[in-house]
């Protein structure tokens, strides 16, 4: 019905390269996960079966960040910690994107002491920002397709989850 329309006399469909590639990134994202916190939990239950991430092409967690794409920052990130998270990002390859997962990871939460980074927006870029303390599951799902409305789109800039 729909399929017969896009395709050509010989059976071809035709597209741009570049919606291919960005149809391909956006349902392939395999999440380098940064669990540092309570945050973590979350995160590890969004993989779970009754929030299931593997619908949306992400099932696969890479403890290794030259296999990983999306970097999920769940907990409370310190200084000396902040080191570690940067040279695991600078590993990954291009293009990556960045969740950043809780009130800790996006602003420092409740810890306003010398030892804890107040955003890790101040050495990554945030692509998503997933609010709550912490955010339950369906929040990092509603992180994860916004992210992937972002690379189909090709928008820039930063976006938040509430």
């Amino acid at each position: 019905m729909g399929l017969e329309e896009k395709l050509s006399k010989d059976g071809f469909v035709t597209s741009k390269i570049d919606s291919l590639i960005k149809w391909s990134r956006k349902n392939a994202l395999w999440p380098m996960p940064m669990g540092i916190s309570c945050c973590a939990i979350e995160m590890m239950a969004a993989a779970g079966p009754r929030f299931d991430i593997s619908r949306f092409g992400s099932e696969v967690f890479r403890f290794s960040p030259r296999q990983s794409d999306v970097m999920i920052v769940a907990g409370t990130t310190t200084y000396k910690m902040a080191q570690v998270v940067r040279k695991i990002y600078d590993q990954m390859p291009d293009p990556k994107w960045v969740i950043a997962m809780g009130a800790c990871t996006s602003s420092g939460g409740m810890y306003r002491t010398y030892s804890v980074v107040q955003g890790i927006d101040l050495f990554l870029p945030v692509d998503v920002y997933v609010a709550g303390c912490p955010p339950r599951p369906d929040n990092l799902l509603k992180a994860l397709i916004k992210l992937q409305e972002k690379i189909q789109s090709g928008e820039e800039g930063a976006f938040s989850i509430n």
